[in-house]
């Protein structure tokens, strides 16, 4: 059964008003989200991998509920969230918690752990006092922290302690879906192999569902069930893990894993994904087009839509 269901989500940007729309001459249209459509089952791990820029937060925020979309729907159990009111949204959100990039700033520099973490405990759930404290430690000890923590600032932690707390804060509303913005790519190696750890656990222990969004090929292999390829607001390549990093059908992710050192993820050799990446301003036919080393005249005017190629992998690709 799947917790969350994405149908052709989109945020559109106009940019006509501003110096680069000025500069386009006309009306200018940045589809940051454009078309984009998934699923992730109940207890399983998405990864949303791409170069920055490509839409992946903002994938992420609209999933939140965090900022409203130009289209599509966001299902959960089948429930289009979307659509809900201001009070049923807030109700929503405690089911539905984001873990940061940033694990500084994420958090009140102003206020003690104890309050960062009991806060929503407070406000949702009416928990003060000695309760709350009870709650607070028993949270930090699921994350890894010793409960005298609690009467410590943010700014007396290191990052990787910092990220445990935001990672705390989360489950104090035991959460059904956790969307994890890059949530180590701020921190050291060793201790990035420590959030992922953790992040594994608490998946288990909870059953959490988890939209795990980074650039880092080796952390998606690591944690993810199945990942999504997105490139200039569409996802361009959709499977298990296993198959899209050992059998890459897309250009752009055999370019993306040519360019990345990575273990246990077969060589693609020189295989390289020429010039820059484009911002999707009014964009016609597929995003990829100018780079793509296997690219056809209809390339130009026709974009391809997300289809099977093999059982369970996707590809959006017109020669593939």
């Amino acid at each position: 059964m799947n917790l969350l269901e994405v149908h052709e989500l989109c945020k559109y940007f106009d940019l006509s008003g501003g110096l680069l729309g000025r500069a386009l001459n006309g009306r200018s249209i940045l589809k940051a989200v454009d078309h984009v459509s998934f699923s992730i089952p109940e207890g399983k791990t998405l990864g949303l991998v791409g170069e920055s820029g490509c839409g992946k937060s903002t994938t992420a925020r609209l999933v939140a509920c965090l900022i409203p979309p130009t289209s599509g729907k966001v299902q959960m159990e089948g429930r289009d969230i979307l659509s809900l009111g201001g009070k049923e949204t807030r109700k929503l959100r405690r089911y539905v918690q984001m873990v940061f990039q940033d694990p500084y700033g994420s958090l009140n520099p102003r206020m003690k752990i104890m309050d960062i973490i009991g806060r929503p405990l407070t406000i949702h759930e009416g928990l003060r006092g000695k309760k709350r404290a009870q709650e607070v430690e028993m949270l930090l000890d699921r994350v890894g922290l010793l409960a005298e923590y609690s009467d410590r600032y943010p700014h007396e932690l290191s990052g990787g302690q910092r990220q445990r707390v935001a990672i705390a804060r989360a489950l104090s509303m035991r959460p059904r879906l956790v969307i994890a913005d890059e949530p180590v790519s701020a921190l050291d190696l060793s201790v990035q192999a420590q959030i992922l750890n953790l992040f594994k656990k608490v998946q288990r222990e909870l059953k959490l569902t988890m939209l795990f969004i980074s650039h880092d090929l080796n952390v998606v292999q690591y944690i993810a069930d199945s990942v999504a390829v997105m490139y200039a607001g569409n996802i361009m390549e959709m499977g298990s893990v296993q198959q899209v990093f050992q059998n890459p059908l897309h250009p752009y992710t055999k370019g993306l894993l040519a360019a990345n050192i990575s273990l246990g993820v077969p060589n693609q050799g020189s295989y390289r994904i020429a010039g820059e990446v484009s911002l999707p301003i009014n964009p016609v036919g597929c995003r990829l087009e100018s780079r793509c080393p296997i690219r056809v005249s209809r390339c130009k005017t026709s974009e391809p839509s997300l289809s099977e190629k093999r059982p369970g992998q996707q590809v959006a690709c017109h020669e593939i």
